[in-house]
């Protein structure tokens, strides 16, 4: 009977020798546009559900259980299973959903074209993260066509609305579509990320009190109070500078005093993202008049993207930048009596930390196995945030790898097609490793027409 890592060659072998099909999986995937409509809604370019109509039946004929819903009206997630152990249960996740294009003229290809030049496999979501998600198809495909029967459950997720905050793997979530372990195949170059930051999206309302700019010396210069004194303004958005000021201090001492040993200092960082300011709040909760500077403003809202680390928790951190607010508005009279109000989960999004040990099973086979086939992997944190968040909430233990390339979010986006077989042909590995292999059967015969039987679990 074999052992494990010659079931392993077997398994990468057939992945070797079906290249030109995983690529072409990948290709035909960027052919399609799948553009999040949150972002550009137009339904000749907003074809989700097109891309899992082309996987669905790819799935079903590996053997994969399938199901789809719409996560978002229109928007289906993809789910498939084969059975196994729970105890061994395993994810392998990405999104079809990719950004806007952008202004054409920045491309010097076909941002749909699936355009292969130079080893590079061209278009909008090759490496974000289309080619990944081909590689986790790839990789079961492979293990499945090697004749092995997997001890642990092993699930395919593809989902939608990663880019616009990750409602896809969230309703995934909700509906109970979970494992013990999940790997997401965002691009990591290669290198093993078993750890991110969580991400709060949180809204700062400032009210001051209206009035005419010609009177604003009522408000700026020393006045008699006396009985015709008119009732001064106040200016919400000085406030807000001096807020954001203040901020800025905070958001230094944070990142000071706080770090973690996978990612770059200072990286719990707080932007503020968007400001509105004007006069009279609307249902909206948005100024309703904003092009009159002959008004002294009586709103400023604020909009944050507030990092924290891998090893904080959200409820401590929502505390401690409610508590820096409440000192805030201390040192202002005004602001003593009106507050600023804070609003968390801005738009429904949020983010979960995940914090995998560097020593947990499913990392280490990876760094193994990535080692085996090509460079050295290192473990490093994601400065971003993706769909491994939502599922690392709900408990799962998740880690990030997948391929390398550029032009994400920008122009002449690319995947190296080498790269694509190589994290399939690692992913193949650690699912086995993972996974383990069921004692005493094979599934069905690998191409050579011969069926491996393995004994053993396969545990890494």
């Amino acid at each position: 009977m074999p052992d494990n890592q010659t079931i392993i060659d077997a398994v990468q072998a057939e992945i070797e020798t079906d290249r030109d099909w995983l690529i072409g999986l990948t290709r035909d995937m960027v052919r399609i546009p799948s553009v999040n409509p949150k972002f550009e809604p137009n339904p000749a370019i907003n074809r989700e559900a097109d891309v899992q109509a082309l996987l669905e039946p790819i799935l079903k004929q590996d053997g994969f259980r399938t199901e789809q819903w719409d996560a978002l009206p229109g928007r289906p997630n993809l789910v498939g299973e084969w059975a196994g152990d729970e105890s061994r249960s395993l994810i392998l996740c990405g999104h079809i959903d990719v950004v806007p294009v952008g202004a054409m003229k920045d491309w010097s290809v076909d941002p749909f074209g699936g355009e292969i030049t130079n080893g590079r496999l061209y278009g909008r979501g090759a490496v974000d993260m289309k080619g990944g998600v081909a590689a986790c198809i790839a990789a079961a495909r492979a293990i499945r066509k090697a004749g092995i029967t997997l001890q642990g459950r092993l699930a395919i997720h593809s989902v939608v609305d990663e880019e616009a905050g990750g409602f896809g793997a969230m309703d995934a979530v909700k509906k109970g579509k979970l494992a013990k372990a999940v790997l997401v195949a965002e691009p990591t170059w290669g290198d093993v990320l078993p750890v991110e930051g969580g991400l709060e999206w949180a809204r700062v309302t400032i009210r001051g009190r209206n009035a005419h700019s010609a009177l604003r010396y009522n408000e700026i210069y020393p006045q008699r109070h006396d009985k015709d004194r008119l009732e001064p303004g106040v200016n919400a958005i000085e406030i807000a500078a001096r807020f954001i000021a203040a901020v800025r201090q905070y958001e230094l001492d944070r990142t000071r005093a706080k770090s973690h040993p996978l990612l770059p200092l200072g990286m719990n960082t707080i932007n503020i993202g968007v400001m509105h300011g004007g006069t009279g709040l609307g249902e909206h909760g948005l100024p309703t008049v904003m092009t009159n500077p002959a008004i002294i403003p009586d709103v400023a809202v604020l909009d944050l993207d507030m990092k924290f680390l891998p090893d904080e928790n959200s409820a401590d951190y929502r505390r401690d930048f409610e508590a820096f607010v409440h000192h805030f508005a201390q040192t202002d009279a005004w602001l003593r009596d009106n507050p600023p109000a804070i609003q968390w989960e801005l738009g429904g999004l949020h983010f979960p930390p995940m914090n995998t040990p560097v020593d947990h099973p499913l990392v280490r086979s990876l760094m193994k196995r990535k080692a085996m086939v090509g460079k050295a992997p290192q473990a490093r944190g994601f400065v971003a945030v993706c769909d491994a968040a939502h599922y690392a909430g709900a408990g799962v233990d998740g880690v990030i790898f997948g391929p390398s390339g550029d032009g994400f979010h920008g122009s002449d986006e690319y995947v190296e097609v080498e790269s694509v077989v190589e994290t399939a042909k690692v992913i193949a590995a650690s699912v086995i490793d993972w996974c383990g292999i069921r004692r005493g059967g094979a599934a069905a015969p690998s191409r050579s027409g011969r069926a491996l039987q393995a004994s053993g679990d396969g545990a890494p």
